[in-house]
């Protein structure tokens, strides 16, 4: 029977980058991973953004607080930049000014670099948009592309080379506690031991609470469509930003000549190995077809990913309030990937009993905002 100073349950994104911190700080650290492969679900069918403006206020600071980890990142950790220049354009429907003009002001004061835009100059940019819908936009400039797989997997590698052990295929069949610590057993019949479960299992993470009688917290996952669509010959769509609209219907951005599109859908569904719908891929064609002046006569490859939500849409990064050694990491919803340097190393710290990180107290980030028992988890509000 193995047994490490922590077991983390989940090898997506989350659990690796607070796995990568835990060893870092010389912690014996084991990770237990249902499928084959770490971040199958989420983390893989990520179209990750770096935006530092993007998102709930903790996820903005989180952002923040990633941003020199991205930037430089440890020597050896990637042989690739983790973050590439892509921009990003917000577009305002009519009567959406007044909160366009909120966000450009708070990115502003936060050192995000925006420039407003009229319909005009907006489509001198992406020539393909359709201005009658757009009152108003924004560009930020220095919004990234985040390699998913250079970082994902640069976590990997640096745990692994530190001592850390990775398991795959490890689906989770019981979790039980005793005096000296907690046993986890998989479904195949090893078992594994550690003074300290990392609850870091996404869309699965109330069903392991369940499993180690620990209170669910109530998360729920969201289905997220994506759709491949060619462009016409004479468009020439590289180095576009990516658009989003302001109400979250719709983003797209140029791959390799191609647009990648999304409705941003948000449909609850229970966790599983979760496939686009057919409705879902007509919305993505219908919205693009609106929004734009592309003809959509057959779209190309889809997929979907699961995006994994508290009652108030924050995660949760705290030991369970009623069992001490049982942590949650979880709820990351779409932005565990631009904050995954910054909640890795906050919950090492946490889980090692050192407090917040000093540069993330001074960026204003409070252990309330992160807890097991804020109030806001419970109300939704």
């Amino acid at each position: 029977m193995t047994h490490s100073d922590i077991l983390i349950i989940g090898g997506g994104i989350a659990g690796m980058s607070a796995a990568y911190f835990l060893a870092k700080a010389g912690k014996s650290v084991t990770v237990l991973e249902r499928e084959d492969q770490p971040g199958y679900h989420s983390t893989g069918r990520s179209a990750a953004l770096y935006s530092e403006t993007y998102g709930p206020k903790i996820i903005r600071k989180m952002s923040t607080a990633s941003r020199d980890f991205f930037i430089t990142p440890p020597d050896g950790f990637t042989e690739n930049p983790i973050l590439t220049p892509r921009g990003i354009i917000m577009t305002a429907a009519p009567g959406e000014e007044a909160e366009l003009d909120a966000i450009l002001t708070e990115g502003r004061a936060n050192g995000a670099n925006f420039v407003a835009l009229t319909p005009d100059e907006l489509k001198e940019i992406v020539p393909i948009i359709n201005t009658d819908l757009i009152a108003a936009a924004a560009h930020e400039t220095d919004a990234m592309d985040i390699d998913v797989h250079a970082l994902h997997w640069g976590f990997i590698r640096r745990f692994k080379a530190m001592g850390g052990t990775l398991v795959t295929k490890a689906d989770v069949s019981a979790i039980s506690k005793s005096g000296d610590g907690w046993t986890v057993t998989l479904s195949k019949g090893e078992e594994y031991r550690g003074d300290i479960v990392v609850n870091a299992a996404g869309a699965w993470a109330d069903d392991i609470a369940i499993k180690a009688g620990v209170k669910p917290l109530g998360i729920t996952p969201k289905r997220r469509t994506a759709v491949m669509i060619d462009l016409p010959s004479d468009v020439k769509a590289h180095g576009w930003p990516l658009v989003a609209s302001l109400d979250e219907t719709l983003y797209f951005k140029e791959d390799a000549g191609r647009l990648l599109v999304s409705p941003a859908d948000t449909t609850p569904t229970e966790p599983h190995d979760v496939q686009p719908e057919e409705l879902d891929i007509a919305i993505t064609i219908d919205r693009l077809m609106t929004a734009t002046s592309v003809e959509v006569r057959r779209p190309g490859e889809s997929w979907a990913g699961l995006r994994s939500f508290f009652k108030d849409g924050d995660p949760v990064s705290a030991f369970d309030p009623q069992e001490s050694s049982f942590y949650w990491l979880a709820g990351q919803g779409g932005y565990g990937i631009q904050t995954a340097p910054a909640m890795g190393e906050y919950a090492a710290s946490m889980i090692c009993g050192n407090g917040i990180p000093a540069h993330m107290t001074r960026l204003g980030i409070t252990e309330d905002a992160l807890s097991a028992t804020r109030a806001s988890l419970v109300t939704g509000k």
